[in-house]
């Protein structure tokens, strides 16, 4: 698959009125191998607007927050950029390629790479400060869409980054801990030689079939590629305003990232929001609420997350 150029053009295909005062349009990003799809939600009254970039987290997480593999929605991303629009701040969320209303844009699995997804921001950020409605752009990055998000911005430039929930160590780093004490000894041996050879930047055949779904040949190349990146080191290289925002009863990533961040990016914002989990709710620990959280649109965001990030995007340029 081809890396995407940063000058592509945008078509906006309709104009939905909101009743809270915000139009949603919708937009695209045309690239070597496809169309990506987006969703602009632009403020009433007279711009330019300061305009935030969304980029959404792991596997098939949909421009509005929301994952294939489960039954229901959240739509965190989607109420974020309508707060945000109610606080006159513009928003672009979009499908990563291969997900959703972008599909088609997305290779063979074998083909992909994480550059990919940062290229395709690089894109989107590129196409925002060409539009005339717009003053400043703000990239944030929920999960796995921190670490495209930080690389995007070091390359962009934009006016601030933004991390949601993003850790602070390298995916294989990660991996390696979700695994331990979940796999007998002999596979969790096996696992520890798999990660060594694809952090190495190599490929393997030696995978047993109980982590054929893990690390299939097909799913090795973009393994490799995402695994080269260290989060913090991608944030202390970043000289624009960064704030990173984490919750305590987020069962997916642990406050500790966000130190980690915070600690190689002495001059960041670090917020520590108490109670807010992986998908920006307010909720407590327990397994049961957090499970429903996940597929439960009627639960709001986080206040707390709103107020941080409304105080801190850049009004103007």
């Amino acid at each position: 698959m081809l890396h995407v150029s940063l000058l592509l053009g945008a078509l906006l295909i309709f104009q939905v009125p909101v009743s809270s005062g915000f139009v949603e349009e919708s937009a695209t990003l045309t690239t070597p191998s496809g169309v990506i799809h987006g969703t602009i939600d632009l403020p009433s009254g007279t711009g330019p607007f300061p305009v935030v970039l969304m980029i959404a987290g792991s596997g098939p997480t949909d421009r509005d927050g929301n994952s294939a593999m489960l039954a229901g929605k959240n739509n965190s991303l989607k109420m974020l950029a309508q707060s945000l629009a109610t606080a006159n701040i513009a928003s672009l969320r979009f499908d990563k390629r291969g997900i959703a209303a972008s599909a088609a844009a997305g290779p063979k699995e074998a083909d992909l790479r994480f550059e990919n997804y940062v290229d395709d921001a690089a894109a989107w950020v590129e196409q925002l400060r060409h539009d005339k409605r717009f003053s400043t752009v703000t990239i944030i990055g929920h999960s796995e869409g921190a670490l495209i998000g930080a690389i995007a911005t070091a390359r962009m430039h934009p006016n601030a980054f933004i991390s949601v929930a993003g850790v602070g160590r390298s995916a294989g780093l990660v991996l390696r801990e979700q695994m331990n004490g979940k796999l007998p000894a002999p596979l969790f041996q096996a696992n520890e030689k798999i990660l060594r050879e694809l952090e190495a930047g190599r490929t393997t055949e030696d995978v047993p079939p109980a982590l054929k779904s893990l690390y299939r040949s097909s799913v090795q190349p973009y393994l490799i590629s995402w695994f080269k990146y260290n989060p913090s080191e991608i944030v202390a290289s970043i000289k624009e305003p960064i704030l990173i925002c984490q919750g305590t009863t987020d069962i997916q990533v642990a406050v500790e990232e966000a130190e980690a961040l915070k600690k190689n990016a002495s001059a960041a914002k670090l917020v520590i929001i108490e109670g807010m989990n992986h998908v920006l709710k307010s909720v407590p620990a327990d397994p049961v609420k957090q499970t429903s959280s996940y597929t439960d649109p009627a639960l709001p965001i986080n206040a707390e997350l709103m107020k941080n990030i409304i105080e801190f995007v850049p009004r103007a340029k």
